[in-house]
C-alpha cells in the first residue's frame, strides 16, 4: 500500500485497484480510517477528532492530486506524493 505523504504522525495511503468509492486511508497511533476524496467523509473506520480535523484540512488542500492518484494507481498502479500538512 503506497504511502502518498505523512504528517504530524499521520501516515496516508492508497491501495492498488481498490473498491469504490474514491478514497484514502489515513492512520495514526494504530488507528485508520478511510476518507471519501469527493466530499471527504469516513467511510469506514476512525481517528481522534483532532487528528480528523487534520486529515480534512489536508485533503481538502488535495482534493484533486488524490483524485488524480486514484486514477493512476487503478490504471496505471503509480502514483505521486502528495506535500504534507504544514
Amino acid at each position: 500500500m503506497p504511502e502518498i505523504s505523512r504528517f504530524l504522525g499521520i501516515s496516508i495511503t492508497m491501495y492498488f485497484n481498490d473498491h469504490m468509492p474514491p478514497h484514502f486511508h489515513a492512520e495514526y497511533n494504530n488507528q485508520e480510517a478511510a476518507f471519501a476524496i469527493e466530499n471527504l467523509s469516513i467511510i469506514a473506520g476512525s481517528l481522534p477528532p483532532r487528528i480528523t480535523g487534520f486529515v480534512i484540512e489536508w485533503a481538502s488542500l488535495h482534493q484533486n492530486e488524490l483524485m488524480t492518484n486514484w486514477n493512476l494507481l487503478n490504471t496505471k498502479g503509480i502514483f505521486n506524493k502528495v506535500p504534507p500538512l504544514v
